[in-house]
């Protein structure tokens, strides 16, 4: 399969990287980036051929991925518009509906709408997938290949699931920072110099993730085997139950999915 990337940003290029690190020669990829430093970036570290404007030769790849900014969709889905003829489209975009996007392609139906996160930048994301019914099961194919050069993905049922997938893991990883950062600032108030208080709380977080995975057991479980009564444990979590954390952070993510939709209906009225 031969894929042009329209776009050659950060996720752009670790999908990139991903590929070819699963074994895909650069000659099958192309990119389609107006700036010159990114067009030689991509040449020199990944061996990609790089272009500045699209043409016939970068937009009739059998898988076009569109990674540009959700604010230049339009116009990028103008500029491809007249080259289409079977190609499948896998739009990174936030915000940007399939029916929106397909109605700025003309009525163009072979598209694929993904939300990838940010560990994708070091081949640990997850991504979400939909596609419109005109997508068939070989395409779901080659967009899952495309995205699990990344991490691992999750396809959903139906489109309106994006809004929470958005919530959920792809602004996650800054409520993972956030929390992270909360415990690197109490490790510090407690005497730790800064690399050490960065340390414990990276290692606490990686190792308590790494046996989440492994054990099959639930967190309340997990968390449940921690917290000894009358121990150190129970009086933290005391101190979070008691401001209702675990509230906050659900009405954080809701308020984050009511986001995304906004933002789509903004993005899509244009």
């Amino acid at each position: 399969m031969t894929v042009t990337f329209i776009g050659g940003g950060n996720m752009a290029t670790a999908m990139i990287g991903g590929l070819l690190k699963k074994g895909w020669s650069a000659d099958a990829i192309r990119v389609v980036e107006i700036d010159a430093g990114a067009r030689a970036r991509l040449a020199r570290e990944l061996k990609v051929k790089a272009v500045a404007e699209l043409g016939p030769d970068a937009a009739g790849a059998e898988c076009i991925v569109l990674a540009v900014k959700p604010q230049q969709m339009r116009e990028a889905a103008r500029a491809l518009h007249p080259m289409l003829a079977s190609q499948l489209l896998v739009t990174i975009a936030a915000g940007i509906g399939l029916r929106d996007l397909s109605r700025w392609l003309g009525g163009y139906q072979r598209l694929v709408r993904v939300m990838p996160n940010t560990p994708a930048l070091v081949l640990a994301g997850i991504s979400g997938l939909c596609a419109m019914p005109a997508v068939c099961a070989e395409d779901r194919a080659r967009a899952e290949e495309i995205m699990g050069a990344v991490g691992t993905t999750l396809w959903l049922d139906r489109e309106e699931q994006m809004d929470a997938i958005t919530a959920v893991s792809g602004s996650g990883p800054a409520y993972v920072f956030y929390f992270i950062e909360a415990l690197q600032l109490a490790a510090s108030e407690l005497g730790f110099e800064a690399a050490d208080a960065r340390r414990l709380a990276l290692e606490t977080f990686a190792g308590a993730v790494k046996l989440a995975r492994t054990s099959g057991e639930d967190p309340a479980t997990l968390r449940a085997r921690v917290t000894s009564k009358g121990g150190t444990t129970e009086r933290a979590l005391g101190v979070m139950e008691a401001q209702a954390l675990k509230e906050i952070v659900v009405r954080a993510v809701r308020a984050a999915a009511a986001r995304s939709r906004e933002l789509g209906e903004e993005l899509g009225s244009q």
